[in-house]
């Protein structure tokens, strides 16, 4: 993985709208380049959804399309998966097509991309039509926190905005990286989940605290149902233990001629 050149100084030259995306235009079919990809990207929302952190306000989605007019283009970029703080509500029987920033609400807070393949689109700097993600995210955009994942490597990078620039942030003491937009710590996990063993991008919480997924929530349901069990078990136990005693204390007591009820 390396790091573009910025290409800041061109942005003056580019006149840039937000529209909403026509009804008649035709997205790309959008294939997935691998069954990793789907995986990973639902497990970063199923976490925070199980954990209560996503409210109705916010959009989180996985290769859906953010759109930007630029010079009179409609430019389409669909990250692998971006979260969005706060977005207008649409009715209950609408499913977003496509989001475009200003237009529909705020901008991402964060985009990330998995890196999977050689073309290095995730680091295209391009300023020219069609634009390169780097400089859409970066300069149109101005995301404040790019995020590129290969799972196959296990290489993250994640970058944030400073000075109107991407720059590397480096890793903490735990590997993981902050994400103050979200409040939440990113970082690298290597397991299971789904069939699929390798890694996987996952939250932590600011103490520390692993966001689990259904499946680590229902072990964990399961391990305090059995810490349950087993108090409850030696309580017994204990209580039986106390009765027989007493039992035994009592008939030494009617040995020696004493009515222990007395």
């Amino acid at each position: 993985m390396a790091t573009p050149i910025s290409t800041a100084p061109q942005l003056s030259t580019i006149a840039i709208s937000w529209e909403a995306l026509p009804e008649d235009f035709i997205l790309e079919e959008g294939l997935v380049e691998n069954t990793a990809q789907p995986l990973i990207a639902g497990a970063l929302r199923e976490s925070l959804e199980l954990s209560g952190y996503i409210q109705p306000t916010m959009l989180i989605a996985a290769n859906l399309g953010i759109c930007a007019t630029m010079d009179g283009k409609l430019v389409v970029k669909a990250p692998d998966w971006f979260f969005v703080q706060t977005v207008s509500p649409l009715s209950e029987t609408t499913d977003r097509r496509s989001y475009t920033p200003h237009l529909e609400g705020e901008i991402p807070r964060i985009v990330i991309e998995f890196c999977s393949d050689i073309d290095g689109k995730e680091y295209s700097a391009k300023c020219t039509f069609p634009q390169g993600k780097w400089f859409f995210y970066e300069q149109i955009l101005q995301v404040p926190t790019y995020v590129i994942f290969n799972h196959l490597t296990a290489e993250l990078e994640v970058h944030q905005i400073e000075s109107g620039q991407y720059k590397l942030q480096p890793i903490d003491e735990n590997n993981r990286y902050w994400i103050t937009d979200m409040g939440l710590f990113l970082g690298l996990w290597e397991g299971e989940k789904e069939g699929r063993i390798g890694y996987w991008l996952r939250w932590w919480d600011q103490a520390g605290n692993l966001l689990p997924w259904a499946v680590e929530k229902v072990e964990q349901e399961r391990q305090r149902a059995e810490q349950e069990r087993q108090r409850a078990e030696q309580e017994s136990q204990r209580a039986e233990k106390e009765s027989q005693r007493a039992k035994r204390l009592a008939e030494q007591l009617r040995a020696l001629g004493i009515d222990p009820i007395d």
